[in-house]
């Protein structure tokens, strides 16, 4: 898909309000939700894309209610299916610009399976949650992220249970653009959406595999042999981390024998550059 790119010259006049519906929001007085409805409209503003070629998909919840608050193209779908619904019509719509607009409780609980593998799948769409670290639509019970102390009449004392980290697993199961915004800041947050909205970048799991391995000898080298350890030098280095090692066989001795003290030999930082051990 190519990336959408809006120049001066070629942007219509839109304008947030061209994105609103008629319907007024029910959200209580406060709620942030209010701020991310203003950012999505904004967002969909900057990028100048005709509302016929939006989609606003969502669950269940107070976030859920925003398609029926813009005049894009919009499902309310079932409870933590909204990535679902959004993945199906991504795939079958590529040309559309998908939205997904959701709640820490439909998102991270009901919908968390669902969350892990729209991250690894890495489909060209938008996931915000809107995390308020609680069941606020059904009387406040505890969400996957509340804090373990929360004392409320519902989980008196907390629940004790550790948060879950929804930033921390995005970047683990592969999404490619991950972001936190406040909601009391729509115009940050609607720029922070219009770059997730634009970015596009295809992600390659062998390649982020690799590197990652690569950076874990870079700190073994380092700490091993006591010296810094750049990407590039390790790239192109001949360093050895057992003897011979490209000489392996499944018949092969262990690469590193017991001395005759009984010991495995240590490593000697800032004595040997070249290898690890002295064997």
């Amino acid at each position: 898909m190519e990336e959408l790119i809006v120049t001066p010259e070629t942007q219509p006049a839109c304008k947030p309000s061209d994105y609103r519906s008629d319907l007024k929001p029910v959200w209580c007085p406060g709620c942030g939700d209010y701020h991310v409805l203003m950012a999505f409209t904004r967002a969909f503003a900057q990028l100048a894309v005709p509302a016929e070629q939006i989609a606003v998909i969502s669950g269940i919840g107070c976030s859920s209610r925003i398609p029926a608050y813009t005049n894009c193209y919009g499902f309310h779908g079932v409870h933590g299916r909204s990535l679902a619904l959004a993945s199906g019509l991504k795939v079958t719509r590529p040309d559309l610009t998908v939205v997904v607009a959701s709640g820490d409780g439909d998102g991270y609980s009901i919908g968390g399976n669902h969350f892990l593998h729209a991250c690894r799948r890495n489909i060209d769409m938008t996931y915000v949650v809107m995390d308020n670290r609680v069941y606020g639509m059904t009387k406040g019970q505890p969400s996957p992220t509340t804090e373990p102390d929360f004392d409320t009449a519902i989980s008196p004392g907390g629940t004790g249970l550790s948060p879950f980290h929804p930033l921390v697993n995005a970047l683990a199961s592969g999404a490619n653009f991950i972001a936190r915004c406040f909601a009391g800041e729509p115009n940050e947050t609607a720029t922070v959406l219009v770059e997730a909205i634009r970015q596009d970048k295809p992600y390659n799991e062998v390649k982020r595999g690799a590197e990652a391995a690569l950076v874990v000898a870079m700190g073994r080298k380092a700490v091993h042999t006591g010296q810094a350890v750049t990407f590039e030098e390790m790239l192109n280095d001949g360093h050895e981390f057992a003897p011979e090692v490209d000489k392996f066989t499944m018949n092969s001795p262990a690469p590193v024998q017991l001395g005759p003290d009984g010991l495995y030999p240590a490593p000697q930082p800032g004595r040997l550059k070249g290898r690890e051990y002295s064997q």
